[in-house]
């Protein structure tokens, strides 16, 4: 029986969009899109959250959202821009809830969530990792997040400007007083 090998390829956007916008292939595009993405949306929510388990449950809800609104993407920006918008405000969604459920302000550091981390028994890093996530856990969601996509995902400020609606000036800025502070933190004795 001949037949022709399994290739795995990587699926450009635009095919993913054209199987995607086929009543007859939207299922499998799906399909493709969530094995496409899902592990660049995992560590992008994990990073944001830090716990293994609510990092899976947001994915999750991250695809329904997609998969619902799937008819209302225009194609404007780019398919990966979208889903991380989505992935990221379902991740700031998350830890306000958090935040109200322990009563803490939106001005407060998030280090409420290094808590959720060291009992995170999927957290497999050493000591200088923890040391980073509580440095990081110290900054402005804002600045926590372009230090993560810039440092993490080596993104390029054109696609975090998109992904963030934030001029690529305003995050060079941002991301050089991350930088300033997490060094100052990891700095400091003790």
């Amino acid at each position: 029986m001949h037949g022709n090998p399994i290739v795995f390829t990587m699926i450009d956007d635009d095919q993913l969009l054209i199987e995607l916008r086929d009543p007859h292939t939207v299922r499998r595009g799906f399909a493709n899109l969530v094995s496409e993405y899902s592990e660049r949306l995992y560590w992008q929510i994990r990073k944001m959250v830090l716990s293994h388990d609510d990092a899976n449950d947001i994915l999750q809800d991250v695809f329904i959202k997609a998969w619902t609104n799937l008819e209302n993407f225009r194609g404007d920006a780019k398919l990966s821009t979208w889903l991380y918008r989505i992935a990221i405000n379902e991740s700031i969604t998350f830890i306000n809830k958090k935040r109200n459920q322990n009563n803490i302000s939106i001005d407060e550091d998030d280090s409420f969530l290094i808590n959720t981390l060291e009992s995170d028994t999927y957290f497999d890093g050493d000591e200088a990792q923890l040391l980073l996530q509580k440095a990081l856990l110290t900054l402005p969601e804002k600045q926590r997040l372009v230090f993560q996509m810039k440092y993490f995902e080596d993104m390029k400020y054109d696609d975090i400007s998109e992904i963030l609606g934030t001029s690529v000036g305003a995050l060079k800025a941002s991301y050089h007083h991350a930088v300033k502070k997490v060094e100052k933190f990891l700095g400091e004795p003790g």
